[in-house]
């Protein structure tokens, strides 16, 4: 079974030739950009199964390069950068990218940030009743053809946004800790991680509730987690 194919978007040579040999060493299949419009064209015309992008192109900030992709495609993108401000993470990560790994990092971390985005494909295609549409009050998820509704307004939701609400709506009525969310979306836990989903809950609740301050559709139990509730 062919591995992954990977799209390494860098500028810097020495970066890009570590990425390509740590990939070609591990029996990946790779391409490469070194600007942001390469990034969008090679994304665009070999569809890859992941993308390892810098922020810092020398054309066009990675951010408008998250942004040109997710008009058509959820691929996942992992964002190696030597930006390190959470302000930063947080632009890339609400834009629609799936993680972020910091400048200088090893080789170790960037296959193993790799295997946990493999891990949460397969899971995002297999455990997911592909043969039904969830319906609570007015919230309607169609997971046939990945799209998710408030009566009929299709609403415009991120890829971590939309893995969130399947998350919670295959738990209707559940707790999910905050641990078992980022487990599940990110397939690890740590303090960024929840960081990171709190911003997101914040921007999906904008999108599905009438009013934030009174929820009623995700309810949050402090200091545990999430809760879809049954309308």
């Amino acid at each position: 079974m062919n591995k992954s194919l990977i799209l390494v978007v860098e500028d810097d040579s020495s970066v890009l030739n570590l990425m390509s040999t740590t990939l070609k060493l591990h029996k990946y299949r790779y391409i490469t950009a070194n600007n942001g419009e390469g990034a969008i064209l090679a994304a665009s015309s070999h569809n890859p199964d992941i993308i390892l992008l810098d922020l810092g192109l020398p054309d066009i900030d990675g951010v408008q390069v998250i942004q040109k992709i997710r008009t058509w495609s959820n691929v996942p993108i992992i964002i190696i950068s030597a930006r390190s401000e959470e302000s930063d993470k947080i632009e890339a990560l609400d834009t629609g990218a799936d993680d972020y790994l910091t400048k200088p990092f090893s080789v170790e971390e960037l296959l193993a940030r790799i295997r946990v985005t493999e891990r949460r494909m397969t899971y995002m295609k297999n455990d997911i009743d592909t043969s039904s549409v969830f319906v609570n009050g007015e919230l309607r998820i169609d997971y046939v053809a990945g799209c998710a509704y408030m009566g009929e307004q299709e609403l415009h939701l991120t890829p971590i946004e939309y893995k969130l609400i399947c998350l919670l709506s295959q738990n209707v009525g559940k707790v999910l800790t905050y641990n078992y969310i980022t487990q599940k979306i990110w397939g690890r836990s740590w303090d960024n991680d929840i960081a990171s989903l709190r911003v997101f809950m914040a921007t999906l609740r904008k999108k599905i509730e009438d009013n934030s301050e009174c929820p009623q559709y995700i309810q949050t139990h402090i200091g545990i987690g999430y809760r879809m509730l049954k309308v």
